[in-house]
Order: structure tokens, then sequence, then C-alpha cells
């Protein structure tokens, strides 16, 4: 999800020395002749020396994990399952324990098995991982034996050459190494990213495509972020880069893979799309091919040329297993699976040996869920439990109490109880004259990570937000911002929310205490925003005065569509946002008194 992104380098510096179920897939037209075996072919002779004319591979796919590699708290830690009496089922899923148990079981007796992901596989980690520049989520991912992924806009959160030593391997170039005499090896699956140039050569990033191959099948792989990650990563992340159109990039691979004689095309792409339901097994195909997913990837997928095959999406973290139609009608299968590591997605792939293609009609796909009653994969545990240990002594201070859990991620309103809480952080740390005297502060929604949960992650305690909980929820360590906006742009800020970029997928800014709207869903685009009903401190906004404002370094840049916000003058540089949180937190917070969640009544919504 957009987010923001920037790992403040100076900061973390700082920070350091201080220490399955399946879904109803999306079946398509009738199968070939012949029994299905998994792994073994059909058709085709059964003497010596004769091949079987097709052989089914398993792609095995996730996406969106995040760095999670402990099963993440709260309720981002569930999925949903709808069952037939219409009841909606809440099951605790992922951590990459039962992740490698889940993949490892599915591919036993599968020959043909090929693992891959659709990015952000780091970036916005909980500190486990964030603390070390997210090195024990490429070290998982290898035990995990991924085989590729594509690039995010998560990965590029501390820029390219960081990018490049997660590929690449090598130690940290100001935190050094963090285990003595271990050197930091890098993935040993490649990062793909076709759709990202250097602009000053021209020449892709990292490499555009690889080729799986097993006893004479063989499977190109494209990889693509989404085009308009720029706009939601801070500049110094995506500096010196050139992100392009995600269909043509992919056509133009697919031909390119084509004419070397690899038929059958597999495109990774980090973008997506929502299902109608949040249910990890609503058949999205229901009534016609495609009808119940709406967003960028249903486009998307329209464009990419019949060449490819198979669709692994992301970035939006929803669950899905759809088909929707290729440029020549036929359709074509596009998942997702969650994120955090809670689902795994299990399609079948019928590869034709005499024409090196996929079988398209019989493509089949389906969403298991990660489920925390199996087994834990016992080198996972090792890997948690040794990188815990040099987290600890960071990780485990406590910051504040909570007399509950405090929503934030896993709140689907509008208005959150913890982007209350952030925002109101941000605004008292920022109020004072010589802090920057902001009178009103704005959090993007895509920054809050994680819940606050009240039930206690280790030893700590119920009720006890430690620091690593606290990073978890704002893992970005973003530079606050203090800015003079004149009312007349506070309010095209607010209605740049609902449209624009952001009219299709609305993101509603956390606001503090003190201003107050009306959100009407009714309307369309900006209007939705409802101008005359927004007042700070109960008094309208004066379009001609000019207001101190406070938010991270990202939105003040104009990120994730909020141009207005990115024309603020006279500003100040404060506190981390991670800082200002954790300091919230200690003056609102005793074990006797702890912080309860807030009201929500700063955005009157209207549906």
């Amino acid at each position: 999800m957009s987010a923001t992104p920037q790992k403040n380098r100076a900061s973390r510096r700082v920070l350091a020395a201080a220490a399955g179920l399946v879904t109803v897939g999306a079946l398509v037209a009738a199968m070939p002749a012949g029994a299905h075996d998994r792994g073994h072919g059909h058709g085709g002779g059964h003497g010596h020396g004769h091949k079987p004319r097709t052989v089914d591979v398993q792609l095995l796919s996730f996406n969106d994990l995040h760095g999670n590699l402990e099963p993440p708290a709260g309720s981002a830690g569930n999925v949903s399952k709808t069952h037939p009496d219409g009841t909606v089922e809440s099951i605790p899923a992922g951590g990459v324990e039962y992740l490698a148990t889940s993949l490892r079981t599915a591919r036993k007796g599968d020959p043909y098995s090929v693992t891959a992901a659709g990015g952000d596989m780091v970036g916005a980690s909980p500190l486990l991982s964030g603390l070390f520049h997210d090195e024990p989520t490429i070290e998982a991912l290898n035990k995990l034996d991924l085989d590729v992924t594509a690039v995010g806009n998560h990965e590029f959160d501390e820029g390219a050459t960081e990018l490049a030593r997660l590929q690449n391997g090598g130690c940290h170039p100001v935190e050094g190494c963090y285990e003595k005499g271990k050197k930091f090896k890098g993935a040993d699956f490649p990062y793909l990213a076709a759709n990202v140039t250097k602009e000053k050569t021209g020449k892709p990033l990292l490499k555009p495509y690889t080729v799986w191959k097993k006893k004479g099948v063989k499977i190109g792989f494209i990889g693509v972020t989404l085009e308009g990650t720029p706009d939601i990563v801070t500049a110094n992340g995506v500096k010196g880069l050139k992100f392009h159109d995600e269909v043509e990039t992919i056509n133009k691979y697919a031909r390119e893979l084509d004419r070397k004689g690899v038929k059958s095309i597999v495109a990774l792409i980090h973008e997506g799309g929502a299902p109608a339901s949040t249910s990890y097994n609503y058949d999205c195909d229901s009534p016609g091919a495609g009808d119940g997913i709406s967003g960028p990837i249903v486009d998307i997928a329209k464009g990419i040329t019949p060449k490819v095959d198979a669709l692994v999406t992301g970035h939006t973290h929803q669950a899905y297993v759809c088909t929707v139609p290729d440029p020549s009608g036929k359709p074509r299968m596009v998942t997702s699976a969650s994120s955090f590591g809670k689902l795994y997605t299990d399609t079948t792939l019928t590869y034709d040996r005499r024409t090196n293609d996929i079988v398209r009609t019989s493509v089949k796909s389906a969403n298991h869920v990660v489920t925390r009653d199996q087994a834990k994969a016992p080198d996972m545990t090792r890997l948690i439990d040794r990188w815990n240990k040099l987290a600890a002594p960071i990780a485990n201070k406590p910051q504040g109490w909570i007399s509950a859990d405090i929503n934030g991620r896993g709140s689907t309103a509008p208005e959150k109880p913890l982007g209350n809480v952030i925002a109101d952080a941000q605004l008292e740390g920022l109020a004072p004259a010589d802090k920057g005297g902001a009178e009103v502060a704005f959090m993007n929604p895509g920054g809050i990570r994680a819940d606050l949960v009240h039930k206690a992650s280790g030893s700590e305690g119920d009720g006890v937000v430690t620091y690593g909980e606290a990073f978890t929820v704002q893992p970005f360590t973003n530079m606050m911002n203090v800015v003079d906006l004149t009312g007349a742009q506070l309010v095209t800020a607010l209605q740049q929310q609902v449209s624009g970029p952001n009219e299709a997928s609305p993101k509603i800014l956390q606001v503090s205490r003190g201003l107050t709207y009306t959100l009407d869903l009714t309307k369309s685009g900006a209007d939705r925003v409802v101008a005359d009903t927004i007042k700070l401190n109960g008094e309208a906004i004066d379009p001609a005065r000019t207001y101190r404002v406070a938010m991270n370094e990202f939105l003040a840049g104009g990120g994730d569509g909020f141009p207005a916000l990115g024309q603020g003058t006279n500003k100040l540089v404060g506190a981390s946002d991670l800082d200002l949180f954790n300091a919230y937190l200690a003056a609102h917070s005793t074990a006797t008194a702890p912080l309860a969640p807030p009201a929500t009544d700063r955005i009157t919504v209207i549906q």
C-alpha cells in the first residue's frame, strides 16, 4: 500500500548505536482430455523414451511480506473467510515459521514447483527486520527457496544503492556487519525491475526478466513495479531513476522472450485491485470473468499481450483469484495473496512440451491460508530468535501503556483511532513556537503500518507499548516538517483526498484534534469533502489566512497525490515521527492510567 517511505539514515544510525483453505478459484473452461496428475505428464504414450506431452508446473506465489517475520499482531494478522451461511470467520494467519511450513508442504510430490513473489518483500518492516535494513527478511526468503520476485515500491525506500546491496550482498555502508564474522550474502533469487531504468544511461536498474528451467520446461518471469512508484516513495528513494508504463514494458519483454523460444510467461506486477469482498474465498469471477474486481490491475491485465499466461500481482494487500480477459478476449488468471505472508497462492500451469507454451484453458488457482495451527519451521524459529537477541536491548524498552487495542492498519474506517493518536502526537510535539508553531497536523493513512495491540507480544506484559511495537506502527523514521499553507491550500489538500489521483481509491488523511469536516461519499470527486464544513477549533477555515501545518517529509513533498501539501513555505524540520509518537505515549500514559482509544469524531462520514 502506499506509505510514508524513507527510513532516515541519520536517525537509523543513532537508533542502531542505541542498541490451507481453498478459495472458490476461477476455473477456466474445460480441462484437456486425460487425467491431471500434478507433476506427472498426461497424454502422449507410455513406452520407454516417450515423455508425456504435458506436465503440470506448480506456481506458488505471495506478495507484500513487508518484513513480517513474526506473525503480525492484532487485526492486521487475520484473514476473513465467508461461510455458505453468510457468517464471516476471522482466521489468525502469517509468520514466516508457518509460511515456510505451508510452502514446503505444498511442494511435496511436485517435481515441477516454482515460487515467485509480487514485490514489497521488504520495507515498512517491523523492528525485527527494519532495524537491520531488512537483512533478516532476505535471509528468510533465501531459506524459503523463493525463486524470483518483482520489486515493489517499498524496495526503493532506501534508494537504488541499498536495493542493489540487498540483491548482491555486503554489509551496510554505515552500520557495517550486524553479526561478528558474518557478511550479509544478499538475495539468492533475482529481483526483477523491468520498468525501472537509470536516467543517465536508460539501462534497466536490475534484470527485467529471468527464465526458470527444469528438465526441458522453461518459464519466463517478467517483473515490474507500479509506474506511479515516484508518487508514493520519497524523492531520495527514486533519485536518478525512471519508471515506465507497466503494460508497454511487459509486452516488450514478452516479445523478447518469445523470440528466444520462451513461450510460457508469467508477469509479476506490483500493482493490484480491490475485490468486491475482503474475504479470501470470495469468487471474483461471479457472475462473470473478473466481474468482482476493480482497480488499476484490471486495465493493466486487459492490455498485456496474450503471450503472457498468468499475472501474479500485489500492492493493494487484497486477496483474489480472478480471470480477466486478455486483449484477444481469452480469460487469464490474475492473483494476489493478501499481505504479510498470511496467504499463498497455488496455481497449476499445464506446460505443453510440443509448443513450449501453457495450456491456458487448464490453468487453475486458489489461495490458501497460512494458518498458525501447523508446525513451525525450526530453521525460521532459529533465524527469528537469532535476530531478536540482537534487537532486544532496543525493541523491549517500554514507551507507554494502552487500555485496549488502538486500531490503525486494521481499521477500514476513513478515520482511524490510531491515526488520531499519531496526528495528535505530531501536533503536540510541534505546537511550541520554537518547534514550529503547528496549529494542525496531517498523517497519511498508508504510513500507519500496524495496530497498537493490548495483548503482550513478549514478556513485557499486557498493555505495555514497547519501542519495537511503536516502530512497527511507524517504521519509516520520517523527519517531521512544519510549513505555512493558506486556508485555500488546506481546503484543496483535503479535496485531493478524494479527487485527482486519489479519486478512484481515496486516501483519507488522519487529522489532529480541532480539525473537523464532513465527508459525503454519496457525492463524487472533490465535492465529497464538504468545503463549508471544514473548521479548525470551531472556526471556519479562512482561505486567505496562513496556517502552520505539521506533516511528515513525505507528505510535505506532495507525496501520495497531495500536491497542495507540497506548496508549503517557511519550512521548519522537526524531530522524527517515531520520536514524537513515543514522546506522546510517555506523556499521556502510565501503568495505572493507560491511554484509551480516542473517539473518532473528527470526520463526519455520510455514506
